[in-house]
């Protein structure tokens, strides 16, 4: 069947070409040249799909229609995007409730680089801190080194897991030499594979209103793509807008609307997105039920990428909805004046700058590497951040919070700038620390929607579950400098540094 519908999308690209003779053709593609209808009814995928397969061997870009409501159904085809491609004021219609989901790994649009990626020979060992690679590139390329016989990011938690391999993404030049921007983290004793995928010419995906009427699966963790996944380094996504109709109580998973795999140099903005349903599913690897939900929002193995301008449709305060936005193993990220339920880095982000952003109910959460920083901010929640404590609460580098404002919510029953969890029980495959400095440069904690009256005042830190003395198997380490300046607290009441400041033998607070 996929045999056939390949040969069916090949021949209406040559049947169009071949039929069109009007010079007005040869400026850009239009799906209509290819039998697209756009009448919200008939399956233009096949369409659409030979519309790009076209454009892509002609180098020419593709517009979509204005007025036009392009219905995407049942055909398991998906359009390879490698051209400017302006979608516009048009409409699309991704209908999941009968898709068959078993083909999980074929997103709608797929943008995909020129240069292919290739196996980087004559690495076998890389040192935390290494500025060259020691190889030299063909071009500036993004470079993922992995080591498959040593395991990080070993879960705990209901959703616990053996790990996965020690990896990271490097943004290299052609003489090797290796971003400070995305400085090696890990020491790797052993280099088991390295790949390099080149930075290629930019292009751009521009406007469309995509609405998709989502799968009614069971809720299990079978992540789906069915949206657009750029694979493409350079891509500028501008003024998107994806909504979500026909949610249940229960549903698949998806990993993405725009979903971001082994890119660099990306740049998202001016895009409205949506946060999904949040479900439950009793299929966690912990045992019992679990809280669950999709992603519109993605980026994994990433380097420079920025998310400006970008908001969603629903409330970021309402907790029916999943946090809209993730992140696993990405370098330098940016988010600039975007409002989103959350940000989270969950296996890792290093070098991270927030700035003029709101986070609701679920705010920041992440571990990682570098400087965090987080200027002119707003947090919605008992914490301004929470270091991940599934993943050891670790943030091996600064945090720096400058000009931010935190609320709680009426019925919390704390205000913390940073929480997380270590009693040091647990072996998640690296060492695991309080950030070096933690500094913070005018803060105003509203905690004026807390009204227990066992509420004694906001603290710096979470208690971690720890306690003054304890054995730990796998330490965890507490020498942290933490410079408070400018910090209001709408209570009146002290700024502490943790409910068991005894436990943090390694603390210091300036004020």
């Amino acid at each position: 069947m996929k045999h056939i519908l390949t040969l069916l999308v090949s021949s209406l690209s040559v049947l169009a070409f071949t039929a069109c003779q009007n010079p007005a053709c040869k400026k850009y593609i239009t799906y209509e040249q290819f039998g697209a209808k756009g009448d919200g009814v008939t399956d233009d995928m096949p369409a659409i799909a030979a519309a790009h397969q076209a454009a892509n061997e002609k180098g020419l870009p593709v517009k979509a229609k204005s007025g036009k409501t392009y219905y995407i159904g049942k055909t398991p085809v998906c359009a390879e995007i490698r051209t400017d491609t302006d979608f516009g004021k048009a409409s699309f219609i991704i209908d999941d409730v009968d898709f068959d989901l078993k083909d999980k790994g074929k997103p709608v649009f797929l943008v995909l680089p020129d240069k292919e990626a290739f196996e980087v020979e004559g690495v076998n060992s890389l040192k935390r801190g290494q500025t060259n690679l020691g190889v030299s590139l063909p071009c500036r390329c993004l470079v993922e080194v992995v080591n498959q016989e040593h395991k990080v990011f070993i879960r705990k938690g209901k959703n616990q897991n053996n790990g996965t391999a020690q990896k990271e993404v490097l943004l290299v030049g052609k003489d090797g030499s290796i971003d400070p921007s995305t400085p090696v983290v890990f020491d790797y004793e052993k280099v088991t594979g390295i790949k390099a995928y080149p930075i290629d010419e930019p292009i751009a995906i521009k406007g469309g209103t995509f609405t998709t009427i989502a799968n009614q699966a069971e809720s299990r963790y079978n992540y789906h793509n069915r949206g657009i996944t750029v694979r493409r380094s350079g891509t500028r996504i501008e003024g998107l807008t994806h909504r979500i109709t026909g949610e249940l109580d229960h549903g698949a998973p998806y990993t993405g609307f725009i979903y971001l795999e082994h890119v660099a140099d990306v740049v998202v903005s001016d895009c409205l997105m949506t946060g999904h349903k949040t479900y439950v599913t009793d299929y966690s690897s912990g045992g019992g039920p679990v809280s669950m939900g999709s992603y519109d929002l993605n980026a994994n193995s990433c380097a420079h990428i920025l998310w400006k301008d970008c908001r969603q449709t629903n409330d970021i305060d309402d907790k029916a909805y999943w946090g809209v936005y993730t992140s696993n193993f990405c370098k330098d990220l940016q988010l600039d004046n975007c409002v989103f339920s959350r940000f989270d880095a969950h296996q890792s982000a290093t070098n991270v700058q927030l700035k003029n952003c709101t986070f609701g109910h679920q705010s920041v959460r992440m571990v990682g590497f570098g400087t965090f920083l987080i200027e002119n901010c707003e947090m919605h929640g008992k914490y301004l951040l929470s270091l991940r404590d599934d993943y050891g609460s670790t943030w091996d580098g600064d945090i720096i919070l400058r000009n931010c404002i935190m609320r709680p919510y009426e019925g919390d029953k704390m205000a913390c700038i940073i929480g997380g969890s270590n009693n040091g029980s647990h072996d998640f495959g690296y060492e695991c620390r309080l950030p070096h400095n933690i500094k913070v440069e005018g803060l105003l904690i509203d905690d004026s929607a807390i009204t227990r009256e066992d509420y004694a005042g906001p603290t710096v830190l979470s208690s971690y579950g720890r306690k003054a003395g304890a054995e730990e198997p796998f330490p965890f380490l507490t020498d942290c400098c933490v410079t408070l300046s400018g910090v209001t607290v709408k209570s009146g009441k002290p700024l502490a540094p943790a409910p068991n400041p005894e436990a943090f033998p390694g603390l210091v607070v300036n004020r």
